[in-house]
């Protein structure tokens, strides 16, 4: 179905780099008990990946209540607490639903994390039960260009890598104007989502087509949601390319088990070894994604 020579791109064919998102912001702890809030936790259970075999740590800031918050001051205090712990390299969000833009760049300029995820485009962002047969939430994710193109002078000011998350093939395409126009700088770190209902099904094919857009030089991982997590992971490490796991995307193991973040991450760190291949460090991370 693809040629793996391919499909590596600007990825490391030995070592993979394996992300976590250990918090999310549409999680609570009464669907899992383990989702980290507070600064400590959240830096705790980033020691505890980069131990598994992370080597970047994507975050959604919380309230100690585990509401979702776009404070700075929320954002320095993880940060720091992070940055004390462990050498993994922090990835913060940027997206939101009704947050005014100025609010989510300010905690990127002041605090300066080695990567931010940088939304590619608008979509329906859902979430339909089958069993209940209605929908959990149906919302609008609005990122225009515009708003885009100030994430990325923001985040080009405070010397902050894009990560260009796509939840579809046209998010993919989106990226092309902006470093056309001279507002990315290549080589480009993108991070295909799928399953999101609004955005491209969870498929090995539809991976596979992603992929395929992508420019040679680009790095490139997978994020899978729910239980697609781990057919979409096998697929991505046999292709050359990276994977996320966490908590925010996912809470079972392949055996059904709920898990930690660090168990995720354990689960991620074998399959990447059954392919043959080696967890990237942190440092070795910043090397294939270009943050040095």
């Amino acid at each position: 179905m693809f040629d793996t020579q391919e499909s590596v791109k600007g990825n490391d064919p030995d070592k993979a780099v394996v992300s976590a998102a250990l918090t999310g912001a549409l999680t609570t702890r009464d669907q899992c008990e383990d989702i980290p809030y507070t600064p400590e936790e959240i830096a705790e259970d980033a020691a505890a990946a980069r131990e598994a075999g992370a080597s970047v740590a994507h975050i959604h800031a919380r309230t100690p209540e585990g509401s979702p918050t776009f404070e700075t001051e929320a954002y320095r205090e993880i940060h720091d607490a992070v940055r004390e712990r462990t050498d993994i390299v922090v990835n913060f969000s940027t997206g939101a639903i009704d947050v005014p833009v100025e609010k989510r760049v300010a905690y990127i300029e002041e605090t300066a994390p080695e990567m931010a995820a940088l939304n590619m485009g608008s979509m329906n962002y859902a979430k339909y039960s089958d069993s209940r047969e209605e929908f959990v939430f149906d919302m609008v994710f609005e990122n225009s260009f515009s708003e885009i193109r100030e994430f990325v002078t923001a985040m080009a000011d405070a010397g902050v890598k894009p990560e260009l998350e796509c939840f579809d093939t046209g998010h993919v395409g989106n990226a092309r104007p902006l470093v056309k126009h001279g507002d990315l700088d290549e080589p480009l770190q993108f991070s295909l989502v799928m399953g999101v209902l609004g955005g491209i099904p969870a498929s090995v094919e539809n991976l596979a087509h992603q992929v395929r857009q992508l420019p040679e030089t680009a790095t490139w991982q997978v994020i899978g949601i729910s239980r697609d997590q781990w057919p979409l992971c096998a697929a991505a490490l046999s292709m050359g390319g990276n994977v996320r796991v966490g908590l925010e995307d996912n809470f079972y193991l392949p055996n059904g088990e709920m898990a930690t973040n660090a168990e995720l991450v354990e689960q991620a760190a074998r399959m990447v070894r059954d392919v043959g291949r080696e967890p990237a460090t942190p440092d070795e991370a910043r090397e294939i994604l270009s943050l040095d």
